[in-house]
């Protein structure tokens, strides 16, 4: 069993927590850019409250441990571990909830590269508990405006996560899954479901805009976010996102694997 001690210095160690590679910059770009209500930040999110760039980084403060001094422009952001290792919490105990109730749950990421595994580990074991593990819309086509244009992609599914892929990189390639903090591959995922009258999800697991497009659709939903990212704290102080464990999103795939078993060891799920 990993302690609390043991994965707070894992936390520090690996960059998850404390300085993070995520600059001041871009944090405070987002925090602009979400008060400008600019799609490409909300993720998804229509934010029923007004949120100045002042707001945004008080509520980033009290939910990661930036500074919340709006003259600190450059630098490292800082992720305190206390808020990761409480949130984690709030992230385990759900994770245990739907795992005892035999939740349908759906599972979604933006990060494949990063996060695929530790998901993967959440789905089955999650499966093997009796939870339906939910895979809608798989090879469905989502149009996601990129910096690049308009682009077309699949969704697919990796031991029961959700991703999107180029057409052109599919399953035989090298490409994981593509990076994306869209919210149309949850909405197209959510409406194919309810339009076969097949099970929809009682829970959503995800980050970027699996949690937030889920959460504005009415649907629980739980995740994992950087400090860049304001859009799903402010979902959880709304009340349409449960649980969001702030955390730096894009470290080694590897490094998140003591959180993995943390949070089973945590739910009482089998690794």
């Amino acid at each position: 069993m990993l302690s609390t001690g043991a994965l707070r210095a894992h936390l520090l160690a690996a960059g998850l927590a404390g300085p993070v590679a995520t600059a001041r910059e871009d944090s405070l770009r987002s925090y602009r850019l979400f008060a400008a209500r600019d799609p490409r930040v909300l993720i998804g999110l229509d934010p029923e409250w007004t949120w100045g760039a002042i707001d945004l980084i008080e509520l980033m403060a009290d939910k990661c441990g930036v500074s919340a001094d709006p003259r600190h422009t450059s630098g490292r952001d800082v992720i305190d571990p206390e808020r990761t290792l409480e949130a984690l919490e709030a992230f385990a105990e759900r994770v245990g909830d739907a795992a005892r109730r035999g939740e349908r749950v759906l599972l979604g990421t933006g990060h494949p590269h990063r996060l695929v595994g530790f998901y993967a580990a959440l789905a089955h074991a999650l499966s093997a508990a009796g939870c339906a593990v939910l895979t809608p819309a798989q090879g469905r086509c989502v149009d996601i405006l990129t910096r690049f244009g308009l682009r077309t992609y699949n969704l697919d599914y990796v031991q029961g996560v959700a991703l999107v892929r180029r057409p052109d990189r599919g399953r035989a390639g090298c490409e994981p899954g593509a990076h994306t903090h869209s919210p149309l591959p949850v909405r197209t995922a959510l409406a194919a479901a309810a339009e076969a009258g097949g099970p929809l999800p009682d829970l959503v697991i995800g980050d970027h805009g699996w949690v937030c497009g889920a959460g504005q659709l009415g649907f629980e939903a739980i995740g994992l976010a950087d400090t860049d990212d304001p859009a799903l704290f402010v979902g959880e102080a709304e009340g349409r996102v449960s649980v969001v464990v702030p955390l730096d999103d894009a470290v080694r795939s590897d490094y998140y694997r003591p959180l993995t078993r943390y949070v089973l060891n945590r739910a009482c799920l089998s690794q």
